[in-house]
């Protein structure tokens, strides 16, 4: 069934129309302290053997933790803020 450009249909009229209450499910909070780290982070990407992954998931699963979280505290511990070592 042929229509007029620029005009629509009333089968289509409600595909891409906004929700009434759009501004109380878009609304934004403000991030929390435990944020502020995913707000400064950056994603560091290695390449490891499939024996070497399969290490790390099973300590972090022996430690109740993730290989993220494992590798953090590793990183940590290795290479602390206050390190004298030039940067």
């Amino acid at each position: 069934m042929p229509t007029q450009a620029g005009t629509a249909t009333d089968t289509v009229a409600g595909f891409a129309t906004r929700p009434g209450a759009a501004e109380r499910w878009i609304r934004q909070t403000e991030p929390s302290a435990s944020d502020a780290a995913a707000l400064f982070s950056a994603r560091l990407t290695i390449d490891v053997t499939p024996a070497m992954r399969q290490r790390l998931k099973l300590v972090a699963v022996t430690r109740s933790t993730t290989v993220a979280n494992l590798m953090r505290a590793l990183i940590d511990t290795h290479f602390p803020e206050n390190s004298k070592e030039p940067t």
